[in-house]
C-alpha cells in the first residue's frame, strides 16, 4: 500500500486516478462482453443458456455456409460504401460554408446538429410516417404532381437508398460540427499569405484547409465507418430487413438469429465475425491515414 501511495502521490501519476473510472467502465461494458460473446459463439445455447452445449467452431462453419449471412454482409458493406462517402462529402461542404461566425451560420449549425440529438428510433419513426405509402406527406405531395404508387419503405428499388438517406440525415450534423471546429483552428495567416500569392477560393481549400484537417477528417471517417457497419435501429424500426432482405444488415441478422430464432450461440458467432471485420477495416484505415510521413 505504501508503494502504491508513493506512486500516486507523484503529480505525473495522479492522472491514472482520473482515467480509472473510464477504464473500469470500458473493461466491464466493452471488453468483458466481447470475451463472453466470443465464448458463447462456441456453444449451441438459447437465451436461457439451454441447448446442446459446447459445439466448438460449428456455429462459425454454419455461418459461412449460410447464404443469408453473406447477403447480410453484402448489404452492410454496400450501405457503408455509399453512406460514409456521402456523409463525409455533405459534412465537409457544410463545414466549409459555415466557417465564418455570422449569426446565420451559428443558427444553421444548431439546425444541422438537431437531428443527432434525437434518437435513431425517433428519427426512423418520423421518416416512416412522412414516407408512408398511404398517409405519408411525401406520398401526398407526389400524388399532387401526378406520381402515384411510390412505396418508399417497401420497394426493392427504393428502400435501401431511403435507409441510407435516413442515416445521413440523422448524423451529418456531427460530422459537420467536428470538421467545422477543425477548419476554424486553421491559422488565418496561411490564407492571407496564400491570397498574396494568388491562391484563392477552391485552391485555398484543397491546398491549405484539407491538408491541415486531415487528422480530424480521418477520425470522422473511421468513426462513421464503424457506425455504418453497425447500423441496426433504423432497419429495425422501418423495414425489419425487408423487402426481400434488401435491407437486412449484419447487426439485424444477428438480432434475428439470437432473439427471434432463440439461437444465442449462433448470433454470438455472427457478432464476432462483424467485430473482426470492423477491427480489420479500422486497423487498415488507421494505418493508412495516420501513418507518419517518411523523411
Amino acid at each position: 500500500m505504501k508503494k502504491i501511495s508513493r506512486f500516486l502521490n507523484k503529480p505525473e501519476h495522479c492522472g491514472y486516478l482520473f482515467v480509472l473510472p473510464a477504464v473500469l467502465l470500458l473493461f466491464i461494458f466493452r471488453i468483458v462482453p466481447t470475451i463472453i460473446s466470443f465464448a458463447c459463439g462456441l456453444f449451441d445455447i438459447d437465451m436461457f443458456l439451454n441447448g446442446k452445449g459446447f459445439v466448438g467452431l460449428a456455429n462459425f462453419k454454419e455461418m459461412f455456409a449460410d447464404d443469408y449471412f453473406w447477403n447480410a454482409l453484402k448489404v452492410t458493406l454496400k450501405f457503408t460504401v455509399i453512406e460514409v462517402p456521402v456523409q463525409m462529402i455533405v459534412g465537409l461542404v457544410l463545414a466549409a460554408l459555415l466557417t465564418k461566425n455570422t449569426k446565420f451560420n451559428k443558427s444553421m449549425r444548431a439546425v444541422y446538429f438537431a437531428p443527432i440529438v434525437c434518437s435513431a428510433t425517433v428519427v426512423a419513426i418520423m421518416w416512416k410516417m412522412f414516407l408512408h405509402s398511404n398517409i405519408g406527406m411525401m406520398t401526398y405531395w407526389l400524388e399532387l404532381l401526378g406520381i402515384k404508387g411510390v412505396n418508399f419503405l417497401n420497394s426493392p428499388k427504393y428502400t435501401f437508398y431511403v435507409l441510407v438517406f435516413m442515416s445521413v440525415w440523422r448524423s451529418f450534423g456531427m460530422s459537420t460540427v467536428i470538421l467545422l471546429s477543425a477548419m476554424q483552428n486553421v491559422p488565418t495567416y496561411l490564407y492571407e499569405a496564400a491570397e498574396i500569392d494568388g491562391c484563392t477560393g477552391f485552391k485555398q481549400f484543397f491546398a491549405i484547409t484539407l491538408p491541415l484537417i486531415k487528422d480530424t477528417f480521418a477520425f470522422v471517417f473511421i468513426t462513421r465507418l464503424i457506425g455504418s457497419l453497425q447500423v441496426f435501429d433504423l432497419v429495425f424500426t422501418t423495414t425489419s430487413g425487408g423487402p426481400a432482405r434488401t435491407t437486412e444488415t449484419l447487426v439485424y441478422y444477428t438480432y434475428v438469429k439470437a432473439f427471434s430464432n432463440n439461437r444465442m450461440g449462433y448470433g454470438a458467432a455472427v457478432s464476432m465475425a462483424l467485430f473482426l471485420i470492423i477491427l480489420i477495416l479500422t486497423i487498415i484505415c488507421y494505418g493508412s491515414m495516420f501513418k507518419e510521413e517518411k523523411a
